[in-house]
């Protein structure tokens, strides 16, 4: 998804670099040295980017559906876990960083998607993302969208990450979260309340070369994960003028079911116990949010969430 749109702009500065306006490119290093902390600091969202008319089309074209099951105040912090991650990370993108719908459904809540470190070291590409409301996914990052005094911050950070990309084939189930307490550490240590969140949908978008686990494929790109920091599932979908093959994903709705919230008292020192038992909550809370909405969204009853 974010792919193309980063390799333009390195495309841009190499351009520049090499071209005659050589020193608007030293310029905008300069001012990337003096701004590399902004993704960390809250980013430098815009209004004006988060509304343009692309993104309605964007929704509507498959289309998008954000769910509220339960209100949240603007009162706390809160820490959204979004499932599954898909190929596109449509789901995610789509309503919280465009349009009006959470804004409607959530007043008083500001949302933050967190997605990985390395893509704030694009040129350009970074000033796109932060408009949207894109921040950094470290600790850092995290803790400063959770540390708002005055509540009404929400991080939404896509719990399986790049690595659970690979098990994004039609009619997946496969989450990769028992292994993922970070973020439960997190919400502990700010006493940010926990709000799982499950996009049906999210990955029926493309279809996907089988990489079952053991297979050379799977192994391959798990290695390339490890060392580049991000997945490269090899997808593919329709094309602009026929259904057969391409890379335009299938229109296929998504509907993101944001759950009800986990209270979590502040403790600045959690013990290992108390993490297990509230990852184990969220778990169950999560687990419990697929079962209740399932059936609306053309999942077989006999078909379960599968943690890994």
């Amino acid at each position: 998804f974010l792919s193309p749109v980063a390799e333009f702009c390195w495309g841009f500065f190499v351009i520049l670099i090499l071209g005659k306006f050589w020193f608007l490119a030293v310029l905008y290093l300069l001012w990337l040295y003096l701004d590399w902390e902004t993704p960390c600091t809250g980013g430098r969202r815009s209004q004006w980017v988060r509304s343009w008319a692309v993104w309605k089309y964007f929704r509507e074209y498959f289309p998008i559906h954000l769910i509220k099951t339960s209100d949240l105040s603007p009162n706390h912090n809160y820490l959204l876990g979004f499932h599954p991650h898909g190929v596109l990370v449509a789901g995610a993108f789509g309503n919280f960083c465009t349009g009006p719908s959470f804004k409607n459904l959530f007043p008083g809540l500001t949302p933050y998607l967190h997605i990985m470190p390395i893509w704030f070291g694009c040129p350009f590409f970074r000033e796109y993302i932060m408009s949207a409301g894109m921040v950094s996914a470290s600790k850092e990052s995290v803790s400063y969208v959770l540390s708002n005094q005055g509540g009404g911050h929400a991080s939404v950070i896509v719990i399986g990450g790049a690595e659970e990309s690979l098990n994004a084939h039609p009619g997946s189930l496969t989450l990769n979260v028992l292994k993922r307490k970070g973020f439960i550490k997190m919400a502990l240590k700010h006493g940010a309340h926990l709000v799982p969140v499950f996009s049906f949908g999210e990955n029926e978008l493309f279809k996907q070369v089988a990489n079952p686990k053991g297979s050379w494929l799977r192994n391959v790109q798990e290695k390339l994960q490890k060392i580049m920091g991000f997945a490269l599932p090899l997808f593919h979908a329709r094309g602009v003028f026929q259904y057969s093959f391409g890379l335009i994903p299938y229109r296929q709705p998504i509907h993101t079911v944001v759950g009800s919230p986990i209270p979590v008292k502040q403790n600045l020192n959690p013990t290992t116990e108390e993490i297990e038992q509230l990852h184990a909550l969220y778990l169950q809370e999560l687990k419990k949010l697929f079962e209740e909405h399932k059936r609306n969204y053309g999942i077989p009853e006999h078909k379960s969430l599968i943690f890994e």
